[in-house]
Order: C-alpha cells, then sequence, then structure tokens
C-alpha cells in the first residue's frame, strides 16, 4: 500500500536507521529524524515523509540522505509517514540544489521551498478547501471511505481548513497521507496556491471534408450542389484560391470572412452538408497567426549555416551564444535543435525571462512537437504543476517554461535553450535563492552532462566576455530573415527643439510628422516610455511640497485616470489633495511625464485615432494584456503606447514607427549597468518596427544626440559598444573583472540599521580593506516602513577569495542573530547582484 496510516500508539518502534530531512525552512542545517522499523522499506532518497518540528507542527520534508550512526548532540524525533512510493526527487536535482544553496548563500530548505509545486509542500499552516467541482453536492460522499467522508463533511461545514485543524479533527491517526491521496483524486484543493487557470488562444480552422480533401477533383459535384446560393460559392472559392496560394490544407476561418465576405452562418451550414471541417487549434497569444502559419518552414541558408555551425560548435563546447539580430529566425534554429535532440531520445528544457513570453512561444513548439511539449510556470495551478512534474519525472521530452522551470525532475536532459539570456527577469530578487536562471542553467547543463544554447539579440557583457576568453563559442546571425533590413534610427535633438519652442508637449515636429506619415500608409505606431502613470510627482507650486508615501522614501506618482496618488513600491493610494498640506495654495501641479500622460497628450493631435497603453496598470486580470495585443492586432488601435512590456514578445506585421519618448531616463540611472539595459532594451524596442515584409523607422528623442550608446545602437555597432564597456568596466573594477556580493539590511528602526550596516562593514574591512564599500544608505531609503542600508563588496574572481568572504558573512549574519539588540533585523546576501 503507497500510504500508510498508522495510530500513535504504533509509532512506538525500534529505530535501527536514520535520515536526514530537508524541511521548507530556512534552517542552517539539515535536521536529523529515526526511521521507526516499520516504514523503513518504504524510505529512500528522495521520497517525502511526514515529520514534526517545532513542538507540534508538522511538515512534509524530503529525504536527502539515510545512515545508521545517530546524532550525538540532540535526541532524534520518529518519521511519523512516508508519503511516496518512489523519489520525486532525484540525486542530480538535489546536486543543483545544493549548489544552489553554497554558491548564492541561502538555506536547502529554501531552495526546496522555491523548487517544489506547493501540491508536494503540506505544512500545518497550509488552508484546505473542498475541490470546486465538488463543492455543494452530497452525492458523491457515498463512495468515499469513513475518513474521506468525515474530512469532506467538515470542510462542507467550515469552508476551508488548515492541516493542523484537520489533524485536532482526526487525533488518532496522521492525516497527511490521507490528504495526499484526496489531493489526487481532486477532492480537495491548496487555498494559498489557487491560481487561474492557463486558458490558450484558440483560432478557429476550416478544411476541406473527406472525401474532398484526399479527392479534391469531387469538388465539381459540390459547385454544382451549391449553384444556388453565392454566398457558399464564395467561401468555396474563396478556400480553394487561399489554400493554393498559402500550400496548406488548413486555414483560418478569419481568412474565408474577409476573402469572401461572408460570415459563420455560411460556413456552419456548409460544415452540415459535409462540404467542410471546422475546428479549433491552439495558438500563441502574443504572435501574429498569419507569420507563424501552421506545419514546418524551410530554414534559410543563413539559418542552416547557424544550425551546422552550432552542432560542430558542441563537439568542443558546452555553451554557446546564438547572437543573431532582431527578426533573425533564431527561433526557427532552436525548433531545429530540439527536433534533433528528442530525435536522440532527450530531453529538452526551454527557457524564457517571463511568462508572457512562455505564452508566446508555446503554440509555436505545439505546431511542430505536439503533446511532446509541457509549460511550467507559476500561472499553473498546484494540481497542473504536481501532474507536470510527474510527467517530467517519466521523460516528457520538451519543457517550455520560465525560471522555475530549471527546478523540474529531468531524467535524460540533452539541451538547454535559454532565449534572451541578457533579460534582468533571469535573476530572481526576493526571496532565497535569490539566483541567476541562466547562469544556473550552465551549472545544471554541467551536472547533467548536456549542451546550453544561449539565444539573443543584445548579449549580456558577461555572456559576450566568456565568448572571448572562450569559454562559450560563439555564432552570428547578422540578418533578419528573408532579407529584410533593420529598421532605420533617428536621433532627435529635443534640447534644441525646446530652445526653438517646436516641442509640442513631450512630442517633437519631427515624431509628430512621422506619425502623420505612417498613418497616411495605414501602417501602426508604437510609442515607448519606460515610466507608468500620468507623472512621477505631483508638487506644490508655492512652497515645494511634494507628495510622499508614509510607508516609503519615495514620491507618490499621481495617477489620471483615479484622480489619486500611488506608491509603486508597497502599492499605498492617497487622494489627491485640493490644496498643499503645507501651505494651503492651490497650485499643486504634476511634474514628469508616464504613459498615462503620453496617452492622454497625443490623442490632442490625433483626436481621430484609436489608441491603447499597456503597462502594470491596464493589464492586470488574466485577459487585460490579450484585449489590448488582439485590438492592436485586428488594427482596432492605431498607437500602442506602453513600457517595456512593448518590447518584446510582440510581432506585428503592420508597424512602421516606434518612437522612444525619452531615452534619457534609462541613459541616467545610477548604475553600472545602465549604459548596457539601455542598449538592450532600445535595441529590443527599435525591433519592434518593420519586421515583416517592410522595412521600420525608429525615432529616439534626447537632450544628448552625442552619447556613444545612442550613436553605437543607430549604427547597430554591438562590437563598438561591447569594446567601450568592457574598458570602462575594467577601469573600475566592475564584472565581468570582479565578482560583486550586495548585502542590504532591513530594520524598522533606523538605529538599528545603521549600527548593523557599520558593524558587518568594519568586520568585513579587516578581511577585505578596500573591496568594501559603504556602508551607505541607498537611493530609496526606506520602503515598507523598513529602513535601509547597503554594503558592497568587489572581489577578485578566484574561488579561494569567494568562498573565504561567504564564510566570514554567515559567520558575522550568526553574531548578529545571536545579538539581542539587533532582534528583527534582517540581513539579505546577494551574490552578482544584476
Amino acid at each position: 500500500m503507497l500510504f500508510q496510516l498508522f495510530e500513535e500508539n504504533e509509532i512506538q518502534s525500534k529505530e535501527l536507521l536514520f535520515a536526514t530531512v530537508i524541511l521548507p525552512l530556512p534552517l542552517p542545517k539539515l535536521y536529523t529524524y529515526s526511521v521507526p522499523v516499520h516504514l523503513a522499506p518504504l524510505v529512500k532518497k528522495g521520497v517525502r515523509v511526514e515529520v514534526p518540528f517545532r513542538g507540534t507542527k508538522l511538515y512534509a520534508g524530503l529525504i536527502y540522505e539515510l545512515f545508521e550512526q545517530a546524532p550525538t548532540d540532540y535526541k532524534t524525533k520518529p518519521i511519523l509517514s512516508v508519503l511516496d512510493e518512489e523519489a520525486i526527487v532525484t540525486d542530480k536535482q538535489f546536486a543543483l540544489w545544493n549548489w544552489i544553496a553554497n554558491y548564492y548563500l541561502c538555506t536547502m530548505g529554501e531552495v526546496m521551498q522555491a523548487a517544489l509545486p506547493a501540491g508536494f509542500k503540506l505544512e500545518s499552516e497550509t488552508k484546505i478547501i473542498l475541490h470546486e467541482q465538488y463543492e455543494d453536492q452530497q452525492e458523491f460522499l457515498a463512495n468515499l471511505n469513513p475518513r474521506e467522508n468525515f474530512i469532506m463533511e467538515s470542510l462542507m461545514k467550515n469552508s476551508e481548513l488548515t492541516i493542523d485543524e484537520i489533524q485536532k479533527l482526526c487525533p488518532n491517526y496522521q492525516v497527511r497521507p490521507l490528504l495526499k491521496k484526496m489531493l489526487e483524486k481532486k477532492l480537495i484543493t491548496i487555498l494559498d496556491e489557487l491560481k487561474e487557470k492557463y486558458k490558450p488562444k484558440m483560432l478557429s480552422m476550416v478544411e476541406l471534408a473527406e472525401p474532398y480533401q484526399s479527392q479534391p477533383h469531387l469538388l465539381s459535384d459540390v459547385f454544382a450542389e451549391i449553384s444556388r446560393s453565392g454566398r457558399q460559392t464564395e467561401a468555396l472559392m474563396a478556400f480553394i484560391q487561399l489554400s493554393k496560394a498559402e500550400q496548406t490544407r488548413q486555414l483560418s476561418r478569419k481568412q474565408i470572412y474577409e476573402k469572401a465576405n461572408v460570415d459563420s452562418s455560411v460556413l456552419n451550414a456548409m460544415a452540415k452538408k459535409g462540404i467542410f471541417n471546422l475546428f479549433e487549434i491552439e495558438i500563441s497569444r502574443l504572435i501574429d497567426y498569419e507569420h507563424e502559419g501552421v506545419g514546418n518552414y524551410a530554414l534559410s541558408d543563413i539559418q542552416k549555416a547557424a544550425l551546422s555551425d552550432i552542432e560542430n560548435q558542441f563537439l568542443s563546447k558546452n555553451a554557446i551564444l546564438l547572437h543573431g539580430v532582431t527578426g533573425s529566425g533564431k527561433t526557427q534554429v532552436f525548433v531545429e535543435l530540439i527536433q534533433k535532440t528528442i530525435d536522440a531520445g532527450k530531453q529538452v528544457l526551454y527557457l524564457l525571462p517571463e511568462i508572457g513570453l512562455t505564452a508566446q512561444m508555446v503554440g509555436r513548439l505545439q505546431k511542430h512537437f505536439g503533446d511532446k511539449v509541457l509549460t511550467y510556470h507559476s500561472k499553473f495551478n498546484s494540481f497542473e504543476r504536481v501532474e507536470i512534474w510527474n510527467k517530467v519525472l517519466n521523460g516528457c521530452p520538451v519543457v517550455l517554461g520560465a525560471r522555475s522551470a530549471l527546478f523540474l525532475p529531468f531524467q535524460n536532459l540533452g539541451l538547454i535553450l535559454v532565449d534572451e539570456e541578457h533579460d534582468p527577469s533571469y535573476k530572481q530578487t526576493d526571496p532565497n535563492p535569490r539566483y541567476n536562471a541562466r547562469d544556473t542553467a550552465v551549472y545544471m547543463a554541467h551536472l547533467y552532462q548536456c549542451k546550453t544554447l544561449l539565444g539573443t539579440a543584445t548579449p549580456s557583457v558577461e555572456t559576450y566576455y566568456n565568448v572571448q576568453q572562450k569559454k562559450y563559442g560563439l555564432v552570428e546571425m547578422k540578418n533578419r530573415f528573408g532579407g529584410l533590413a533593420l529598421p532605420d534610427i533617428l536621433l532627435v535633438d529635443i534640447k534644441e527643439e525646446t530652445k526653438r519652442k517646436l516641442m509640442k508637449s513631450h512630442f517633437s515636429p519631427q515624431l509628430l510628422q512621422a506619425i502623420t506619415d505612417c498613418f497616411a500608409k495605414e501602417e501602426q505606431v508604437i510609442l515607448f516610455q519606460n515610466r507608468r502613470g500620468y507623472a512621477p510627482a505631483y508638487k506644490c507650486k508655492s512652497c515645494g511640497w511634494a507628495g510622499k508615501c508614509t510607508r516609503c522614501d519615495v514620491s507618490m506618482t499621481y495617477h489620471h485616470d483615479s484622480r489619486d496618488l500611488h506608491c509603486h513600491y508597497c502599492g499605498l493610494t492617497q487622494f489627491l489633495p485640493k490644496h498643499c498640506p503645507a501651505c494651503g495654495s492651490a497650485s499643486l501641479n504634476p511634474q514628469g511625464f508616464g504613459t498615462e500622460k503620453i496617452e492622454d497628450d497625443i490623442k490632442i493631435y490625433f483626436p481621430d485615432i484609436q489608441t491603447a497603453r499597456m503597462d502594470l496598470d491596464t493589464v492586470k486580470g488574466k485577459t487585460g494584456a490579450d484585449k489590448i495585443i488582439q485590438a492592436f492586432e485586428k488594427r482596432e488601435v492605431q498607437i500602442l503606447i506602453g513600457t517595456q512590456m512593448v518590447t518584446k514578445g510582440l510581432d506585428f506585421d503592420n508597424v512602421g514607427l516606434v518612437g522612444v519618448i525619452s531615452a534619457d531616463q534609462m541613459l541616467q540611472f545610477p548604475d553600472f549597468r545602465a549604459s548596457e539595459r539601455a542598449y538592450q532594451l532600445l535595441t529590443q524596442v527599435a525591433g519592434r518596427a518593420g519586421r515583416k515584409k517592410k522595412n521600420g523607422k525608429v525615432f529616439i528623442q534626447t537632450y544628448n544626440t552625442e552619447h556613444p550608446v545612442l550613436w553605437e545602437l543607430k549604427e547597430n555597432d554591438f562590437e563598438q559598444f561591447l569594446q567601450r564597456e568592457l574598458a570602462e568596466r575594467q577601469n573600475f573594477g566592475y564584472p565581468p573583472f570582479s565578482k560583486l556580493i550586495g548585502i542590504q539590511f532591513k530594520h524598522k528602526r533606523e538605529e538599528i540599521v545603521q549600527s548593523a550596516a557599520v558593524f558587518f562593514a568594519q568586520s568585513l574591512k579587516v578581511q577585505l580593506g578596500d573591496r568594501v564599500l559603504g556602508p551607505a544608505v541607498p537611493a530609496i531609503s526606506r520602503v515598507r516602513e523598513y529602513f535601509l542600508m547597503d554594503i558592497l563588496l568587489k572581489l577578485t574572481k578566484d574561488s579561494a577569495t569567494l568562498q573565504a568572504t561567504k564564510q566570514l558573512i554567515v559567520s558575522l549574519q550568526e553574531q548578529i542573530q545571536n545579538n539581542s539588540t539587533y532582534k528583527g533585523l534582517r540581513v539579505l546576501v546577494d551574490i552578482d547582484p544584476y
């Protein structure tokens, strides 16, 4: 029997075996438990067990190691039950977890918490509710055993119960194994992890029914049959013409509607006559269907050369950078490599930095590989994530996912693809483990003895430096697919236009004319401003008062739609004051501008044009982004205004112009990566223009047209950008020429933060000297009522120094934790802050 239930008085057997167990808690060491004799045949490395911790608290932990020697410094508690028949975590996964914990200076419990789906983590505080399909239904209870029946009736009465509460209702037996079975049977679900299920975008399709599909000469009889219906005849003629032109047997119904000027009633009538089959297929949410099509594509000569080069370099390199310009067709090269890998009987992990991009890619891959593709990200509910975990454990060929997909239990991994490898979203910032999925993927490939391909149009400086050092291979694709030219980039000097008083709001005359020209050609426009809201500050002209967040050290952003002030750090909102709270003046005005103001102002100059805005304020909810994108795809919207959401994952065939409202904010950000990020972001947003059949234009407004990054962008000179950036970083000792560790201190009392940071810095300087920078107050010194201070360590790139520094940090953390003066202080360590 898979799940063993034991009365409390039965768990009193002689203990011959001991197990170290990983608990989903930030414990410095793994805790050891004794294994009762009657559970010894069931325990093995990688299975989950029910164990007590912190008094009466019970957790589902993972067995990490089994041995026969009891610990000498504390008396062990017994394992209560075994939850799995076979291991759910593999040895290679444990090796990866151990590397993450050691490298990123966190605990195995924190890695476990990040890695396992919620359905595998049954804690005492976890809330259980009825599965939605069983609510308000009584008839199914007769088919349950008495214990299941009792729990279900309790949930019907109480709506929700914690595992602790269920255990108290059932004091004579262990409930976790029983709840595990009930979860698998979908009788109950976990409240904490209820998410909206991923709903794919479906495309309505049409094809000829049999026998006409295989015997098209029989269509002459069909034309005779429908000769009296002109609309049906037009629909059939449109299908034949389009299917021949596109060399496909399947078309979207929309194509027929537009070509023949008919509606759904016509196709439905023809389907009833057996002429057409009507069906739906799943497609990408973000990519235009016509561009992607259904079926396979022949590789271009450039793609064939890149594929051959990758395969040759994989003979001597374990990691390769595929550097291809936007629109060069890198994805189709990925598809070919995936096919070759699964043909060899191995698994593929395809990483993307964001869930939105995952949704974009899934339709395309499923057209090639069908049900061999699984996706994995946080929008799936706990049931789905557990099912995906088990399918990967059983050898699913292709997994597409965001950074958490790294933790899945691959059995025979042959290839890891890291798309958009430069993207900062690959870095987990909070909570622990603060890992970089790109770097972790490279180490993971080493564990599995497989290959890694890093793809991007704008490589990170660190990755390209690894290429120069011969650590990674390099394959380049310098031209767009189909021979399309890259967009023309024009720099607009708004400093000069402002002097000449030619600026209209935040738009230069050149940009407004370019927008007008686009509309004359019936093309669409994207306007990029990397700041949401109406204005980043709301100030009094009389006394200088500014609306500030009471919980954070930041100005509150004015939102015109809701007529209030928002803090973008803690979410606090305040009513807009009618008079200055300080001096009583009514001279209150917004300062600066965000996407909301851009949308408001552009309507002044183009009042008859439909606009849409895409930022965090407009894409809330499960369909927010899709509605905006689909409206733009259908050309119901002529101008799309947005933050960096519009820079990636979108592929429209009618965008003739991209306008960057202000490039200076990105270039002037106080961070050593500011130039790199600006170059990457501007390259990506420029790549949205002219991606299909036509050349596009990009207008970048700036007060400093001589900035080297803008000229390197204009000339598409990545090599010059890289050479200059590397020289600057070498001069100032930044990565890739050094190793950085960030340490942040958080507490609600400012003096405690200062005291701890000074103590930490002084202690570090004894060993590291001037390699310790700080402590310093960050630009935003308080967030969510917590005061902050930072220390930055610049270390040489040798493993001995890094390891010694980590040990020193751990030692100092322990001293702080043991000092009652610093009670409540949080010390956050970030290896390779990004």
